[in-house]
């Protein structure tokens, strides 16, 4: 049965009005400038092919409960609502369900906030099974909240010969039922993918290749570097959320030892509750990493407050940043940098431990970046020097994938090999050199 819905779902080609509500003495403020914030919101929407026709900050001494912006602005953007055809109104932040209806009451547009306008995105970019009924469970948990607003549809009772609604149930009862049945449908389909997740987790570790995951804000070069490390063709674009499906590919390091890089969904400041709990199954791919290659775009010019929105979602997700031996730095985008400020990166990154400066779209310092992993990911492992017969071609493969060689002397009837191994492959070669001896 289709859930009742008070409005329909943004169309492309729909023109837009994007504003940022800016409270002066809001805390939240500090890190971010408002007329950075509103660009943002401007990509968001452009995401989503709506048509940005004017955008602004709305300075507030604070926010009115009941309508947000005071009556002379509501009046003013009333107006230009108005006599500019205006489809659908962007706020960029936290609306309620009570000042949504009365700002669509007052402007007779849509009102969409920017949870819903995150979620919008996601619907759009979810290409896989899971994905999308990861954004609907999103979807449907955030729509529930919305459902206080009084519409006529919501204020009809149902009778007690009813098949569907009690003894004088409201259309708003009957709307939160169906909601809340749709979710527990979604969260026991959702539960049967996790299971098979789970299962390729459980067969990765029986072959223990080390997992990379990459993370950062979204649209700072993930996918990018992704398929520059693996050669791959995942989509990558200049746009937000290009990606929301996690992506996993073996690579090998300088050393032989082959990796497996996970290319994760972007992050975006104040993400909604909703979409964390909702891609948690997949943001848990970044859980079991062994190691996180946080990549920043040094571009920006709020790299600081997109690096600290990343670590908060991380921190929300359990995930220790402080752990220097299981996290990296890459600062990406350098090819758009003017000389003095490259300079002033490359000197940076040599004085920071775990940092690296990169190009993914040029390639440069990638090398220095497969370098730094593979030290990150060997930094526990033992040095072992040892003999292997010359012929014996089956145990040298063995060594080159399970481990990392870092020399190798080629004798007449023997190979002497100097390799890194990790405990949980330093057993098994243990066992193999006591078949050879």
């Amino acid at each position: 049965m289709e859930i009742n819905s008070e409005r329909d779902s943004l169309r492309s080609g729909e023109t837009a009005l994007v504003l940022h509500p800016f409270v002066k003495k809001s805390t939240q403020n500090k890190l971010r400038d408002p007329q950075g914030c509103l660009e943002e919101a401007v990509s968001l929407t452009a995401a989503i092919s709506l048509d940005v026709l004017h955008s602004e900050v709305v300075s507030l001494a604070k926010a009115r409960p009941g309508t947000l912006f005071g009556e002379g602005k509501i009046t003013e953007l009333g107006d230009f609502i108005k006599n500019s055809n205006i489809d659908v109104v962007i706020i960029d932040g936290p609306v309620t369900p009570v000042q949504q209806r009365n700002l669509e009451r007052r402007w007779h547009v849509k009102i969409v906030d920017r949870t819903g306008l995150i979620l919008e995105i996601f619907g759009e970019r979810a290409q896989t099974r899971e994905g999308a009924l990861q954004v609907e469970l999103a979807h449907l948990s955030y729509q529930r909240t919305r459902l206080v607003r009084s519409w006529t549809h919501l204020e009809r009772q149902r009778g007690s010969l009813s098949f569907i609604g009690g003894p004088g149930e409201s259309q708003l009862e009957i709307d939160r039922r169906l909601i809340d049945d749709r979710i527990t449908k979604i969260k026991r389909q959702l539960n049967s993918v996790v299971q098979t997740r789970e299962l390729h987790r459980a067969k990765r570790k029986k072959v223990p290749y080390p997992i990379v995951a990459l993370v950062g804000y979204t649209n700072a070069g993930k996918s990018t570097l992704f398929n520059r490390m693996t050669e791959s063709d995942v989509f990558a674009e200049d746009l937000l959320f290009a990606t929301l499906d996690p992506t996993m590919r073996k690579i090998k390091l300088p050393g032989g030892q082959p990796v497996i890089l996970s290319d994760t969904v972007g992050f975006i400041s104040d993400l909604p509750t909703e979409l964390v709990a909702a891609f948690r199954a997949t943001l848990e791919e970044v859980l079991e990493a062994d190691l996180i290659v946080h990549v920043r775009d040094i571009t920006h010019s709020e790299t600081g407050a997109q690096c600290q929105d990343v670590l908060d979602v991380l921190g929300r997700l359990g995930v220790d940043t402080d752990d220097v031996g299981n996290y990296l730095e890459v600062l990406n985008k350098v090819d758009l940098l003017e000389e003095n400020a490259r300079a002033s990166v490359f000197n940076s990154v040599e004085r920071e431990e775990g940092q690296v400066a990169i190009s993914a779209v040029t390639g440069e310092g990638t090398p220095a970046f497969l370098a730094l992993v593979e030290e990150k990911l060997t930094a526990k492992q033992k040095v072992l020097e040892f003999d292997i017969p010359s012929e014996d071609g089956a145990t040298l493969s063995w060594i080159y994938r399970h481990g990392t060689v870092l020399g190798r002397e080629d004798q007449e009837e023997m190979i002497h090999i100097e390799a890194k191994f990790s405990p949980e492959n330093l057993g098994r070669l243990e066992k193999i050199l006591k078949k050879l001896n």
